[in-house]
């Protein structure tokens, strides 16, 4: 199958090629070629087209299911991929728990279809789920009173969880991380329920996601403004990660961990951010290498989240 992503790296190279033969001959021409060329499609910015499965079985590999429950929030039934660590069945032992959420335009299977993550956490002890959230932004929408998405995560989803597999039912064992939108998430829940989260970390968050990110990235603006409301309604002011922080007490948040690409447009908000983290001497570890808004990024850096994760949780007793 054709790459898309490949594909449309040729294309804009042939169009690039043929830019420089026309530019004499026809400016007008040349002009919209060269606009062709520089324009991303915002789907494939903010969520790169679904690729085959990178899933890899061996004898230590996470057992995988799609599991389904009623969401009391959302009063409806809602999808979640899980691993459980490959030796589940045989033992009677509880385990630490990882949510993963996923990004806009994604859902619930794009970390396990889209990333190594099964041969990441292979041999691990930790169950991880994988919830699906649409395009939601892990809130309670603004404008659609039914769409109660942070209320779905962080109240059904954990106690539907914890009461269907074999958790260690604590604060202490329990994580959440995401990337873009789903980092944005990690990050508000870690702000909003520090005693439900001992670990909380973002690949490339929306940190700006309820402040002013419909305005610096306007072709996000009509599901931003559904979500949050239009600028000055309240529900920006209490999901606005900025505004929650001083509000929170440093030696009660969870351990922070964030990355984010050198080339990534989200990059300056992600510094601004771990600059309020350190001005506040929270607990935080923050990574930035070459990279961008794509899942070659996210595949590579979610081994480091992980090592990161385990070495907290582990210093804390269970």
């Amino acid at each position: 199958m054709t790459n898309p992503v490949s594909w449309q790296s040729g294309m804009i190279a042939v169009l690039r090629r043929s830019a420089a033969l026309l530019r004499s001959a026809t400016p007008l021409l040349c002009a919209a070629l060269i606009l062709l060329c520089t324009a991303t499609p915002i789907a494939v910015w903010a969520q790169p087209p679904v690729q085959p499965s990178r899933r890899t079985v061996s004898p230590s590999s996470p057992i995988v299911k799609n599991v389904s429950f009623h969401s009391a929030a959302l009063n409806r039934d809602m999808r979640y991929r899980l691993y459980l660590p490959h030796h589940y069945p045989a033992t009677t032992r509880r385990y630490p728990v990882l949510y993963l959420l996923h990004g806009l335009f994604g859902n619930y299977q794009n970390w396990d279809t889209l990333t190594h993550l099964a041969s990441h956490v292979s041999g691990m002890d930790w169950i991880i789920v994988m919830p699906d959230a649409g395009d939601s932004w892990y809130t309670n929408s603004a404008s659609v009173p039914k769409d109660k998405f942070e209320d779905y995560v962080a109240r059904d989803l954990v106690a539907e969880v914890d009461g269907r597999y074999r958790t260690i039912r604590d604060r202490q064992a329990r994580a959440i991380a995401g990337l873009s939108m789903g980092g944005y998430g990690a990050v508000k829940f870690a702000l909003r329920y520090p005693h439900s989260f001992a670990f909380a970390a973002s690949l490339s968050g929306a940190m700006d996601a309820a402040r002013d990110l419909d305005s610096r990235l306007p072709e996000f603006a009509p599901k931003l403004v559904e979500v949050f409301g239009a600028p000055g309604n309240p529900t920006r002011a209490h999901n606005d990660i900025f505004q929650l922080l001083p509000k929170s007490a440093p030696d009660e948040l969870p351990y922070l961990y964030l990355a984010c690409g050198s080339e990534d447009r989200f990059l300056l908000v992600n510094r601004d951010f771990v600059s309020e983290l350190a001005q506040r001497h929270i607990r935080y570890e923050y990574r930035e290498n070459p990279g961008t808004h794509d899942w070659a990024y996210w595949d590579r850096e979610i081994a480091p989240l992980l090592s990161a994760m385990q070495n907290q949780i582990s210093q804390k007793p269970h």
